[in-house]
């Protein structure tokens, strides 16, 4: 239940910093004088300034690209106040020595922490817990002192937090410790992705950004329109079911190589531009992982000779290097016993367009889910589309199974109220919490060390206890 809180007055703060509170990078602001914990303010973005520095030297460079274009919303006779703060703690920094610790966790740079401790003689850190307006407000501007008086009073609620309970206090305590950044390599990255508009890189940023610490809100991922060809795939590969019938059978087939030359990219091999088909010539060509040669065939069925075909032509090209790798026909309809047979002899794999559909579909929900090395081990001679649908089925589970221990980590720790957890408490959580199948506590320990790699970020890790703690969920999106 949210509660209701009647704010009159603002803190007047340089408009970079009030968007880093934003945007959950820092929790923290330095006021010119001690604020009391437990005062809640309106967040009032400035563009005049105190500093003797110039914001270049004062702030870290990726804020000032970040907030380049807010500021110039600022507008010279109103400003918005789009947030409220809580004090929940005011530190004292005297030392010098603190401020490179303060620096790795904050905007400032050392060198704007030092120039304010030389005019001040000490610094105050106040730990704000910030809560989004539902509406933005617009107010006239007022004068630049450290408090300003709102023109009437703002009715607030605390149930839009920038940062849930868990992940501020986790925060608030690593600033009161002054303990430093556990992935500066990663802040780095988000710092160099953050201006991108792709799709992707939004996904990534945001994820990013929830690993860090600095979002716990959900992404609700949107469909990425560079990704449409996908739901074309089975449609080129299967003219009976392809609106577009006027199209010459040497057309449909150029259309669905090119669709399967882009889907076996997209999975992650490595297709080699020389091979590109037309007459006498070889379809697909991949050399990594693994040497896979591809033979498409668009239509209502694959011809009896598509196996003799791809031997004939796979050897003239390839030699014996033909032998070495696998072999794949991606066509329609149902084998003939005839060609099923010569698919086994020839050690040759044949799958359906929608096949290939339903694995390109699920690289794209789940871009990590799919290792083309055991992919390899289900590729068997013959018509095999029930083996790749074992081999999805598998990933489905192992997705399934980690998304549970990431739930179980979470609960645990709301339940508890600890900061994290060791293996053998969550392993007995685990056998009591209706598990998808069995698990050592070996096991387990293994999934949740994959499972607070820097690359995944769903756990984090307290290496010096081998401790574990919740980041961010990971949404099941199954059919």
């Amino acid at each position: 239940m949210s509660n209701l809180i009647l704010l009159d007055t603002a803190l007047c703060l340089p408009s970079p910093e009030v968007e880093a509170l934003l945007q959950g990078r820092m929790m923290a602001v330095i006021p010119r004088t001690f604020i009391h914990p437990g005062r809640s303010f309106a967040l009032y973005p400035s563009i005049s300034s105190i500093n003797l520095l110039h914001d270049e030297q004062y702030y870290k460079s990726y804020l000032l690209t970040d907030t380049q274009k807010v500021s110039t919303q600022i507008g010279s006779e109103t400003v918005w106040i789009k947030a409220w703060g809580k004090c929940e703690l005011c530190q004292i920094l005297n030392s010098s020595q603190s401020l490179k610790a303060l620096s790795e966790l904050t905007v400032w740079t050392t060198k704007a922490l030092e120039q304010i401790l030389l005019q001040r003689k000490h610094i105050f850190v106040a730990h704000l817990h910030v809560y989004l307006l539902s509406q933005p407000v617009e107010i006239l501007v007022n004068s630049q002192s450290q408090f300003v008086g709102l023109p009437y009073s703002l009715r607030v609620s605390d149930n839009l937090p920038v940062l849930n309970d868990r992940t501020f206090a986790q925060r608030k305590h690593q600033l009161e410790k002054l303990q430093p950044p556990l992935h500066p390599e990663l802040e780095e990255l988000q710092s160099a992705i953050a201006s991108l508009t792709k799709a992707a890189a939004k996904q990534l940023d945001h994820d990013i950004k929830v690993f860090l610490g600095w979002s716990s809100d959900k992404l609700i991922k949107q469909p990425d329109p560079d990704l449409v060809w996908i739901n074309n795939i089975a449609k080129l590969g299967d003219r009976s079911i392809e609106l577009d019938e006027k199209k010459s059978n040497y057309q449909a087939g150029t259309d669905f190589e090119n669709i399967a030359r882009r889907s076996l990219n997209f999975l992650g091999f490595k297709v080699e531009e020389d091979y590109k088909g037309g007459a006498g010539g070889l379809d697909l060509f991949c050399s990594q992982p693994y040497p896979l040669v591809c033979e498409c065939k668009a239509g209502k069925s694959i011809p009896d000779r598509a196996v003799e075909e791809l031997d004939r032509i796979g050897k003239r090209h390839l030699k014996e290097n033909y032998m070495m790798a696998v072999r794949l026909i991606i066509g329609p309809g149902q084998p003939t016993k005839q060609l099923q047979e010569s698919a086994v002899i020839s050690k040759i794999s044949i799958i359906k367009a929608m096949t290939l559909q339903k694995l390109v579909e699920f690289k794209a929900k789940y871009p990590g889910a799919i290792n083309l090395v055991e992919l390899q081990q289900y590729l068997e001679p013959g018509q095999i589309d029930y083996k790749i649908d074992e081999y999805i089925d598998k990933a489905e589970r192992e997705i399934k199974l980690r998304s549970h221990i990431i739930q179980l980590v979470k609960k645990h720790l709301e339940k508890t109220d600890d900061r994290n957890v060791g293996v053998d408490s969550l392993h007995i959580a685990y056998i009591y919490d209706n598990p998808p199948q069995s698990l050592t506590p070996k096991e387990l320990y293994e999934i949740m060390i994959e499972l607070s790699s820097p690359l995944t970020g769903y756990l984090g890790r307290d290496k010096k206890s081998d401790r574990f703690y919740f980041l961010r969920d990971l949404p099941i999106n199954l059919k």
